[in-house]
């Protein structure tokens, strides 16, 4: 019988793997070898519906598509981009993470290798019920996954010490930000205010010192607006 498990669909998963670490997340200026080992060892394929498992190692942003009836679509990070923006971070063994819009759980999964603890955060029933099979599938049910606004955070699990976005920010960001820890850092790709075409935006990491928070760029990046994060229109009038 053949096997149609979604690990049966992808036999060559540790040499693809591979190769998008070697090809993809290295050439991307990514150097942090804890990081790597855990990219390598995170079977991305077991974190994405079966329909999407064999473009688990291109550098393409996937949709993950959420099963409640008007709920929109997903857009998963591409792995170079969530690598480099984990990076960022700077995420320590001893570390609190909370893990802001997963999607599927991969996220999740990768930090959790990395940190002492994580928490993941998702506001959309169907991929928050994905994102605790996929990480019990993986062997991390001890891992937090919580329902709840984006843009509230958790704030009964703060302080964290890293907070990672998986997706764009304009705004809407304070609550987030008021939960980190002194010396805490969050990560996520902002979308340029200023940019004619909406489509600038560079991975950036803020960080909380003496009570106030800055941020500086890490590198070029482009994903969707979380809609929870998405800057209020303004109207003018003539």
């Amino acid at each position: 019988m053949p096997d149609t498990s979604i690990a049966g669909l992808l036999p060559d998963s540790a040499f693809l793997r591979r190769t998008m670490v070697d090809c993809q997340i290295r050439t991307f200026d990514v150097t942090d070898q804890t990081l790597l080992t855990r990219l390598l060892e995170v079977p991305r394929e077991e974190f994405l519906p079966e329909d999407l498992a064999a473009l688990a190692y291109s550098d393409a942003s996937l949709q993950a598509r959420a099963s409640e009836p008007g709920a929109k679509a997903r857009t998963l990070l591409p792995p170079l981009v969530l690598a480099r923006l984990i990076q960022g971070a700077g995420v320590l063994a001893s570390d609190k993470v909370l893990d802001v819009a997963p999607g599927t759980g991969y996220s999740t999964a990768l930090l959790a290798g990395l940190a002492g603890a994580v928490v993941a955060l998702e506001s959309d029933p169907a991929l928050l019920t994905a994102t605790r099979a996929n990480l019990d599938g993986f062997g991390l049910a001890r891992v937090r996954a919580l329902l709840g606004p984006l843009a509230e955070g958790a704030p009964k699990e703060a302080p964290f010490d890293v907070i990672v976005v998986n997706g764009a920010v304009e705004a809407n960001l304070d609550q987030l930000l008021a939960q980190l820890r002194e010396g805490g850092r969050l990560v996520a790709v902002l979308r340029q205010p200023d940019d004619p075409t909406g489509g600038a935006s560079k991975a950036v990491r803020y960080e909380r010192i003496d009570g106030a928070t800055g941020y500086r760029v890490l590198f070029d990046a482009s994903a969707p607006v979380l809609d929870a994060f998405r800057k209020a229109e303004e109207f003018t009038f003539s």
